[in-house]
């Protein structure tokens, strides 16, 4: 099978290599499925770049999600079949023509969903899930602030946020993103280039701030997100793109931004902050990664979860697509076919 490399950190266009290697087996409790597309993360450009702990030494196969059809399933495996369409997160390994995961954390898709949807239900989709429904319980009136709105992620959170009739405020940094934003339900779209976002919540709350932020962006966003929370408020972090185009010195300025807290600060002003990694949740907990992938393709049948497409590449523009991501140009997820 073919199977796209990361063979050095940097640059996108001398970052990645085209490479035929084994097709991989299902081991006990796993699947095989024939990758029909698989996603972009912001995690990928992070780990392209050299800055994603968790990422496998180069060279190394990257993809978190993909979609397509079980090939082989490994003993003790139930809740999929040979035949099956389905979404799917993987360990790394996305990459690729076949990839192989736990069973946990696959599921199958309604027959009228198509594939580059499918993709956006696994990494992005569970996250938002396990951010907004299961490290924080969101509250019809709730006012949350959605950093990022028009990514992946933050267009799964608006979309929930909706869902549990919330008061919705987003960032961005266009006006076709802030109009995608509007077009989402969003009540106050904020563009983070022209204003400030901590004085425009006191603004328009009138100084009292929100009771939940979603955080993707990291460094001094995290630090103005703590202070423009209300009593009782909390703020979710799910990622640091703040720190990835920049050199070593701006990544330990942007590391510094974050602040510094301590335990009495979150009890005196009753806040909370809270990270998520849905690697290390994927890691430890399967289970509860199987309770979310299941919520969420259930959400996604009723119409709750619709994912929006940012662009679709051929893999052989794998480059072409990281730069894309990289560079901030899309709304909505970013997805990889595999050509017949």
């Amino acid at each position: 099978m073919k199977a796209v490399f990361l063979i050095k950190n940097g640059k996108a266009s001398t970052a990645f290599e085209m490479r035929d290697i084994p097709t991989p087996v299902a081991g006990a409790g796993q699947v095989l499925i024939k990758v029909e597309a698989f996603g972009l993360n912001f995690a990928d450009v992070m780990a392209r770049n050299g800055m994603y702990k968790e990422a496998p030494p180069i060279p190394c196969v990257l993809g978190y999600d993909v979609a397509g059809v079980v090939t082989e399933v490994g003993p003790s495996v139930t809740n999929v079949k040979p035949g099956d369409t389905v979404t799917a997160m993987t360990r790394f390994g996305g990459y690729a023509q076949y990839a192989v995961t736990d069973a946990r954390a696959t599921s199958k898709i309604p027959a009228h969903m198509d594939m580059a949807t499918a993709t956006a239900l696994t990494t992005q989709f569970c996250t938002a899930y396990f951010a907004a429904a299961e490290m924080v319980n969101l509250h019809p009136g709730d006012k949350v602030l959605v950093q990022s709105g028009a990514g992946g992620v933050g267009t799964a959170l608006i979309q929930f946020a909706k869902y549990k009739q919330c008061e919705i405020f987003s960032t961005a940094g266009t006006k076709e993103k802030l109009q995608y934003l509007k077009a989402s339900g969003v009540q106050h779209p904020i563009n983070y280039t022209t204003h400030d976002f901590e004085k425009e919540i006191k603004t328009i709350t009138g100084g009292k701030g929100v009771d939940v932020i979603f955080d993707a962006v990291g460094g001094k966003s995290v630090k103005k997100g703590f202070r423009s929370l209300a009593s009782g408020g909390r703020i979710v972090c799910y990622g640091a793109a703040d720190m990835s185009d920049k050199n070593i010195f701006g990544k330990v300025k942007a590391a510094l931004d974050f602040g510094i807290y301590h335990p009495v600060m979150f009890m005196m002003a009753s806040k909370a902050m809270i990270g998520v990694n849905m690697l290390r949740v994927a890691d430890d907990r399967p289970d509860m990664l199987q309770r979310c992938l299941e919520a969420v393709t259930s959400l996604a049948e009723k119409g709750v979860f619709a994912p929006t497409i940012g662009k679709i590449f051929p893999v052989a523009e794998i480059a072409i697509a990281h730069e894309f991501l990289e560079t901030r140009k899309s709304m909505g997820k970013v997805v990889m076919k595999w050509q017949e």
